[in-house]
Order: C-alpha cells, then structure tokens, then sequence
C-alpha cells in the first residue's frame, strides 16, 4: 500500500491543475517517476525496492484506482489466489493479543530492525472498541464486527482473508496487504480475527 500511496499523491499533485490529456498524464508521470527516484533513498531496511509497483498497483496508478471490470475481475482473481488459510485450520487466536496488535503503530520504517514484528496499524483507518480515544475513519467502522456479522467460522474465514490480502476484494483499496507482503505473520493475522469476532472482545461490547 505505501507504494501506491506514494505514486499517487504524486501523481495526484501532478494532475490537480486541471484536466489532462493523455500526453500530459504521460509527461506528469514521467516527471513523477523522475522525482520519486531521485527524492527517496535506501536506508536501513526501507530498501529501493518498495518504489517498484507490481501489475495491480501499476494498474491502479494508470486508471486513477477505476479499474475497468474486466481488470478488474482478473486482478482481485489473481490477489485471492495469493491468500494462504492457516495449515492447522485454526483462523482465531487471542483477542487480547488482537486488541494491542491492532493499537500498535510501529513498524516498517526505516529505523526498524530486520524481524521486528510489526504492528497492525488498525486504529489509524478504523473505529474498533469503545474505549478508543481516537481513531481514523478512512476505512469503515468496525464496532460490533462479529456481533452483528455472527461468530462463525465464515466470518471468521472472512476477516482473516481481508486482513491478509484486502485487494483480492477490492483491488485498489487503501488497506495493506498485511499476508501477502509479510507485514503480518500468520499468529498475528488470528489474532486481529480474535478480536474482531470473539463474543468476549471489547470490539463487540
């Protein structure tokens, strides 16, 4: 998700003078590409790489995140072949491990070291458990996720595939791909399951 983040806020300001044609978006995004590459460098384990957009982002980049239906279909097809159930079957673990997951803002910055697990960020785009005092509402609320939904072993299946891949539903969402780029481990990822679709999770207080 960073990368597309940072390919379209500037792509974004390239185009916010005024409507473009073709020629002129190729010649914003050139220049874009110029000045990302010439404006970030590596440094520590934010590595070069993540300026490199694979076919999904590069699509969401080209069709400003309106995708035709048919590219659609074919690329959130191609992100669900990527998500990886757990072996064991087991799609919950502890919500109490969920809930701090899910407050925990750190990682993948620069300064992390190479292993250090990272949080799950959750607070910054969704509304979660009562006692929050702040949150971001860039994605969707998630109070009452498994009571209203229900605590079943579909929901739960359910939650655990968007949270490891959000763009096998919507490909170009906002939300990371927590599974599919190693941001989450597979613990981790039951975890925030745990507490968005256990009965005892403050979430569904």
């Amino acid at each position: 998700m960073k990368r597309a983040i940072i390919w379209s806020g500037v792509l974004a300001a390239a185009v916010a003078g005024g409507c473009a044609t073709t020629a002129d978006r190729a010649a914003y995004d050139a220049k874009a590409t110029a000045t990302i590459q010439r404006d970030f460098h590596a440094r520590g384990i934010a590595t070069m790489d993540r300026l490199e957009q694979d076919e999904l982002q590069l699509a969401c980049t080209k069709y400003r995140d309106h995708l035709p239906a048919d590219v659609e279909k074919r690329l959130a097809a191609q992100q669900a072949a990527a998500i990886r159930l757990p072996a064991d079957g087991k799609l919950s673990g502890d919500w109490k491990r969920g809930a701090a997951l899910a407050e925990n803002g750190r990682g993948m910055t620069w300064s992390d070291k190479p292993g250090q697990p990272s949080g799950g960020s959750c607070y910054n785009c969704h509304e979660l458990a009562p006692q929050q005092t702040s949150f971001g509402t860039m994605g969707p609320s998630l109070r009452q996720f498994g009571k209203l939904r229900g605590y079943t072993a579909e929901v739960q299946k359910y939650a655990y595939e968007r949270i490891y891949n959000s763009k096998a539903f919507t490909p170009c969402s906002a939300m990371p791909r927590f599974g599919t780029s190693g941001t989450l481990t597979e613990a981790q990822i039951k975890d925030l399951v745990a507490y968005l679709t256990d009965p005892e999770s403050p979430v569904n207080k």
